[in-house]
């Protein structure tokens, strides 16, 4: 019977809670609607009509349409009964509000409930996509204003807003760089991407009809600048390099690497997706490069998750700018008439800019995510350039101390000191019998969610940790706790592990079947 011990801030013992595993089994699973659907009953009540229905004349439903249909195979429940349902269902979903969520790269911040009422207003809920400019002043400036801001905040000197993601702004970016080259004359075919990129890249480059070719890390997981050497040529359009790179670390030859390129005529690409880590300390155009994507809904902390909603802005240098997409957001002023008082004032006068003849095009609908960039909007203010600065030293102090207290217990492949995520490795659990799978599903048992697991892929049985910034240390004391306790049980009693989750609605998916099959058989 394993113990779950939670500590405080001074390393003591705080409290102890036993949990059974020997017996547990699904308890009370939650039915579907279709189990819960009893007949003739309904969540509404409304008076008798007062006007003809037309549902009883079958020659005036002939002409419109409209056949009855009184069994449409959907349940019939009362109101209580789908509240039920639904509140049950969200209790049993984990989520970043319910409990620590340190899945990597995904950077599951939590969300600050003002950015939600401020994409809430009605204001910005009303709005319709084709309204007039002179209509949507306030949500052109919003999005001219954020622009700005990023720009700011990354060093370039443009922006787009249009993305819905991290990878569509990887797109988006490498899209441009080969408009960049066109119009030059330019015949290049290859983009670098190093091997502790994140996966998208290479799917990114071959999507814009590049070809990628993989550039191995030196033993300190950081690019090899005699590779680089070595593989670059005019043939190459760019090189794509996350920054900190997927095991948490820092390229210290950013600026290096930049120069590399630029003397082969070549293009630089930041995969922005871990600005957490580095923003209001380092700007990124400074080192060097050409463009990159940011991440709103990792680092200026909106919701993520289950697909989305997402949004990722790219930032260029002067060079590419006439390439992003269209229309851009511009400022201009307008003259307005004073009621009342002779002359007339200058107002600030935001527009949507169609006229780019070299643009990409449209890469989305509308201006993108916008309730996203409310959001996003929202947070920067917020924090304002010393809060953001305070936001990335505070995730970096935290994964450092996931990393000093799980060090020992879990295998470290790369020794030089983590940024804003640390990646362990249980291969020191395999002569148990015990995958990092296994860790992951174990951690549920916590009441904790996994991190990333099996990724990167250049460190085996990888466990990918980023705390991000807003946990507390009492939080992360006890994910530390657990993980220590899952790697005593391993040697100790590894079949709990092979078994968990054993105290969650779900037991173990069949996870092979599952990513086939809608329908799934459960361990």
């Amino acid at each position: 019977m394993p113990q779950e011990e939670m500590t405080n801030s001074e390393g003591r013992m705080t409290n102890s809670r036993t949990i059974d595993t020997r017996h547990l089994s699904i308890v009370n699973p939650e039915k579907t609607l279709f189990e819960l659907s009893s007949p003739g009953r309904q969540a509404w009540s409304l008076p008798e009509l007062d006007v003809p229905d037309l549902g009883h004349n079958p020659d005036s439903t002939a002409e419109l349409g409209y056949v009855p249909r009184p069994d449409n195979g959907l349940p019939e429940l009362s109101e209580i009964d789908v509240a039920r349902h639904y509140t049950r269902l969200s209790i049993m979903n984990h989520h970043v509000d319910k409990g620590f969520y340190p899945l990597g790269s995904c950077t599951m911040k939590y969300n600050p409930k003002v950015n939600e009422a401020a994409s809430r207003l009605p204001g910005f809920t009303g709005l319709h996509p084709l309204e007039p400019d002179t209509l949507t002043q306030g949500a052109l400036r919003l999005m001219y204003e954020l622009a700005q801001m990023l720009a700011q905040i990354t060093g370039f000197d443009a922006v787009t807003l249009q993305p819905a993601a991290g990878a569509h702004g990887e797109l988006t970016g490498i899209m441009m760089i080969r408009k960049y080259f066109e119009k030059r004359g330019e015949q290049r075919d290859v983009v670098l991407v190093p091997d502790s990129a994140h996966g998208t890249n290479p799917a990114s480059v071959t999507l814009s009809g590049f070809k990628p070719v993989q550039i191995k890390s030196n033993s300190r997981g950081e690019i090899d600048p005699g590779e680089l050497e070595r593989a670059c040529s005019t043939c190459v359009a760019c090189l794509m390099v996350t920054n900190p790179n997927t095991l948490g670390i820092f390229e210290p030859e950013a600026k290096r690497i930049c120069n590399i390129m630029h003397r082969q005529g070549s293009l630089v690409y930041l995969d922005g997706a871990n600005l957490n880590s580095y923003m209001g300390v380092h700007r990124p155009a400074d080192a060097g490069f050409d463009v990159m994507h940011i991440n709103l809904h990792k680092t200026f902390s909106t919701p993520h998750g289950g697909g989305g909603p997402g949004s990722g802005p790219v930032a260029v240098t002067k060079a590419l700018e006439p390439f992003l997409p269209r229309p851009i957001v511009t400022k201009g002023q307008r003259d307005r008439e004073i009621e009342g008082q002779s002359g007339r004032t200058l107002d600030p006068f935001f527009h949507l800019d169609y006229d780019c003849p070299d643009s990409i095009g449209r890469v989305m609908g509308s201006c993108g995510q916008f309730a996203v960039l409310v959001r996003a909007y929202t947070y920067i203010h917020m924090l304002g350039a010393a809060g953001l600065r305070d936001a990335a030293e505070n995730a970096v102090l935290n994964a450092n101390y996931v990393r000093a207290g799980l060090e020992g217990v879990y295998d470290l492949p790369y020794k030089d000191r983590s940024l804003h995520e640390v990646v362990f490795s249980g291969s020191n659990l395999r002569e148990y019998g015990i995958k990092t799978l296994d860790v992951a599903k174990r951690l549920l048992d916590y009441g904790m969610h996994a991190p990333t697991i099996y990724f990167p892929l250049i460190v085996p049985e990888a466990l990918m940790i980023e705390p991000t910034e807003t946990e507390s240390r009492e939080s992360l004391d006890g994910f530390i706790n657990a993980m220590k306790q899952i790697a005593d049980e391993a040697r100790t009693n590894p079949e709990i592990l092979r078994q968990a989750p054993v105290t969650t609605p779900v037991r173990r998916l069949d996870e092979a079947r599952a990513s086939r099959e809608l329908d799934v058989c459960y361990k």
